[in-house]
């Protein structure tokens, strides 16, 4: 494609009469041929612009959702909806999933730092891990799947996320009691 352009370009030589007519003043009236851009006196567009595009695209754009209707609710005084107060959304959630997030930090280390394979520590480690995720994939169905746009879809990926969370957590559950626990699996794949 370079190569093309670059043999476009010799083609049309700049003259000495319309270069002195791109530094000419402004106040003069320009000429159609110096209105257009730059490019044009300088390359000839001998590459059709599929060719330019296709080039840099491994697929075709496709809408995943069909297009919303063109319909506005209300007038412009009707104010918006504002929700209901709940303690499980809100401020309340985002400090609590703050508070996981950053707990997970020192429960991750307390272990290989102390030296101590403590199974309640690795319990609470594993219970915040699992709400840490159930969190961040619940927020994720929310952001991308709004239940006012595919509410079947919505409330099928809640019913999957919740039964994978749970299935995850007896999973979870029976690596700590029944076989090694998840710090001593880390201690072992790293020094393996």
């Amino acid at each position: 494609m370079l190569r093309q352009a670059f043999r476009a370009a010799p083609t049309k030589q700049i003259s000495s009469r319309t270069a002195s007519t791109l530094i000419s003043s402004p106040l003069r009236t320009a000429r159609p041929a110096v209105q257009q851009p730059l490019r044009s006196a300088f390359v000839q567009d001998s590459i059709p612009t599929s060719s330019r595009v296709a080039a840099f695209h491994a697929t075709g754009s496709k809408a995943i959702l069909p297009p919303l209707p063109q319909a506005v609710t209300g007038d412009v005084n009707t104010p918006a909806r504002v929700p209901e107060p709940s303690p499980s959304h809100g401020s309340y959630h985002w400090t609590f999933e703050r508070l996981i997030s950053a707990g997970i930090v020192p429960l991750t280390m307390a272990p290989f730092i102390g030296g101590s394979l403590n199974p309640l520590l690795d319990g609470v480690f594993c219970a915040a891990l699992l709400a840490h995720s159930h969190i961040g994939w619940d927020a994720m169905i929310t952001d991308y799947f709004p239940g006012w746009r595919v509410p079947k879809v919505r409330a099928a990926l809640n019913w999957t996320l919740r039964i994978a969370t749970v299935m995850v957590g007896v999973g979870l559950y029976e690596f700590e009691t029944n076989d090694v626990g998840v710090t001593e699996a880390i201690k072992r794949i790293w020094k393996a």
